[in-house]
């Protein structure tokens, strides 16, 4: 089998392209090696063939896909951005790049699989569960309750003042992407499921969770906090944990990742979409807190850990909760996350970080 793996030099798609090879498979990586993203050239493994270029660009993509049996898009534009400003950069990377692969496919007559690294941000906020009312959808947070503390959405049934509870996100909950980024990669969703059909091809998408790992970006706009937590304890510096640190994610490694890379190109009748997650919840602060315990500052005359500080900011537009549920890509795709939370975070504390792009 030959794959093509598009953002293959990035820090997802280089593990991916990793797996695919010591699975067996003949891999060629698409990558535009942008200077904004990779400081330095990236170490591409030899074992892979290289094409340059932009996927948006239809003649890169239509070499690209020659010859390929199967098809792993990772490259794409990530993070939240600045502010709505950068919609077009957006736009243009993740909606116009799949486009051209899509067309690039479509015209080559593809049927192989394709599998799209999507993401968790196409749910928005998580799902919470009020004792009374049962679960529901939290609308976006009020500034008026972040800037009085109160962190956690209420119940939306008038006059309920019960606590809430975080509830999983299974693949059935409905979507409501809350800033661009979400918005492309929702569309990206679409665009690949209408190829698919028309074609009559398969086409699977894979909704990252919290990705970490060693050889994350280091402090970039684009950054995961797992990497900004990582940088400022490697520089001597406490995490600075937003809100009350209380806010609940699903952090998966990288390699776990790649894995359901693997398994999604070559489970037949793979559908998706898939959550790849742990399924396990832990807050930013657990995070944090992991991190700190492995570093230590080593400038003092007695090493001492590094505490992080709970500063009680927040963001626009951050959610609070969201943690996934396992089970249809346990079922489905044979895939269980196998790094545990507590040996990721001590490997991802000690590990090199990918030099700053400038």
């Amino acid at each position: 089998m030959k794959v093509l793996v598009t953002g293959g030099a990035g820090f997802i798609g280089s593990r991916v392209v990793a797996h695919l090879l010591d699975h067996g498979a003949a891999v060629r990586v698409l990558d535009s090696l942008d200077p904004g993203v990779h400081a330095d050239t990236p170490a591409l493994d030899p074992r892979a063939e290289l094409v340059v270029g932009d996927v948006a660009d239809p003649a890169v993509a239509a070499e690209a896909v020659d010859g390929v049996d199967a098809v792993s898009h990772q490259a794409a534009k990530v993070g939240l951005g600045v502010d709505f400003g950068d919609v077009g950069a957006y736009v243009a990377a993740n909606d116009l790049g799949t486009a051209s692969l899509l067309g690039a496919l479509w015209r080559r007559r593809f049927t192989g699989p394709l599998v799209l690294a999507s993401s968790m941000v196409v749910y928005g906020e998580g799902r919470l569960r009020c004792p009374r009312h049962g679960v529901f959808s939290p609308q976006p947070r009020l500034e008026a309750d972040l800037e009085a503390g109160r962190f956690d959405p209420p119940c939306p049934l008038a006059g309920c003042d019960l606590p809430v509870e975080m509830a999983t996100v299974a693949e059935d909950t409905p979507t409501d992407p809350r800033n661009v980024y979400a918005a492309t990669k929702l569309h990206q969703e679409h665009l690949c499921a209408l190829w698919a059909r028309e074609a009559g091809a398969a086409a699977v998408a894979l909704r990252y969770h919290n990705v970490y790992g060693p050889g994350m970006p280091a402090d970039t706009p684009y950054a995961g906090v797992a990497a900004i937590f990582r940088s400022a304890l490697a520089a001597g510096r406490p995490p600075q944990v937003f809100e009350d640190g209380g806010q609940m994610r699903d952090f998966v490694h990288v390699d776990d990742v790649a894995r359901a890379n693997v398994l999604a190109v070559t489970v037949p009748g793979a559908a998706g979409p898939y959550n790849v997650a742990s399924g396990r919840a832990h807050s930013v602060l657990d995070m944090a807190e992991a991190l700190a315990s492995v570093l230590v500052d080593r400038t003092a005359a007695a090493p001492a850990p590094i505490r992080p500080t709970v500063t009680g900011q927040w963001r626009a537009g951050d959610v609070r909760h969201v943690v996934a549920s396992p089970v249809r890509a346990a079922e489905e795709l044979g895939f269980v996350a196998a790094v545990s939370f507590e040996d990721g975070m001590a490997e991802l504390a000690t590990a090199p970080a990918r030099p700053v792009a400038g």
